[in-house]
């Protein structure tokens, strides 16, 4: 019986470097060259394809992979990084790390999510941008209150553009979402629990697909609101979070802090621990921990915020 075949491929932005088994070799980063490389991958059949994210110039390579029928994962490279040290590989190159790659794939056979669809991937990339120009206008504004008379108008002027382009954005996101049905049907059930608004809805269309398809814990997991543990030995840690799918999560602790304020439920399970002792942020967490809980049971069940709350 033939071995199992694991493939490590090192993306960049000019060439491809492939760890195939224990061959090795570099072709161009071109729509070409990664046809051909797909179907000398389509003939081997490996088992498993790991690629590290990078910056999204694997996105190409990933997509031609995932249509041809390829089981393709790409993986965090700090894990990648973390494997490499403990096995003793301290040195990096492109040849290297297409080796530890495919050394990872067979050792630790990462698990294959569903990937992003090319509207779903279109919607991550407008919440990203739209992301990026709310930290432009803060950094303006926080400019703004230090400039002297002589910047301030240049200043301003940029702040009424951005702000233009903010609300284009969220034009474009919910034009977007319109379009395409299942999207703007999550987006009215998830929307129905207050505190969860429209960048929230369209975070998780964009970056959560599995909302709904797996368990509580797996997803909290998922997106890192689950709290690890720090023990060794006889010293008992503090148990934190850490992770998981920042962007998700950061935007999940916005609409918890709204939904604190708004939302009875997760208000009155906010009050319970902090009168129980709880400090504020790890009051947060399980409150965006239990927030995560109702949306994933709401999509799951098809009902709403009142049919779930009861």
């Amino acid at each position: 019986m033939a071995q199992p075949l694991f493939v490590g491929i090192d993306v960049s932005k000019a060439r491809l470097d492939v760890a195939l088994g224990d061959q090795f070799f570099s072709i161009q980063h071109t729509e070409e060259e990664m046809s051909h490389l797909v179907e000398k991958l389509k003939s081997a059949s490996p088992q498993l394809i790991v690629l590290e994210a990078s910056g999204a110039l694997e996105r190409p390579l990933v997509a031609y992979l995932a249509e041809a029928g390829l089981p393709v994962v790409v993986v965090n490279p700090r894990q990648v990084r973390d494997f490499a040290r403990a096995t003793g590989k301290l040195a990096k190159t492109d040849k290297i790390d297409a080796h530890i790659l495919a050394r990872f794939a067979e050792a630790i056979k990462p698990e294959q999510r569903p990937l992003k669809e090319a509207e779903r991937q279109q919607l991550a990339d407008m919440v990203a941008r739209r992301k990026q120009i709310v930290g432009m206008i803060s950094q303006e504004k926080n400019r703004l209150l230090r400039a002297s008379v002589r910047v301030r108008p240049d200043i301003e002027h940029h702040l009424a553009y951005l702000k233009e382009r903010l609300d284009g954005s969220n034009k474009d996101i919910e034009k977007h979402i319109k379009a395409t049905p299942v999207y703007q049907e999550l987006v009215e059930l998830l929307s129905t629990v207050p505190g969860v608004g429209p960048v929230t809805c369209a975070s998780f269309i964009a970056w959560c697909p599995e909302l709904g398809l797996i368990e509580n814990r797996k997803l909290a997991a998922l997106i890192g609101t689950a709290p690890l543990n720090r023990d060794s030995g006889s010293r008992s840690g503090t148990r934190c979070v850490w992770g998981g799918r920042k962007q998700l999560r950061n935007q999940l602790y916005m609409a918890t802090v709204a939904a604190i304020r708004f939302n009875y439920k997760i208000r009155e399970f906010y009050l319970r621990l902090k009168a129980a002792g709880k400090r504020p942020k790890v009051a947060i967490t399980a409150c965006m921990r239990k927030l995560l809980t109702i949306l994933n049971a709401m999509v799951k069940r098809q009902k709403p915020w009142e049919a779930s709350a009861v």
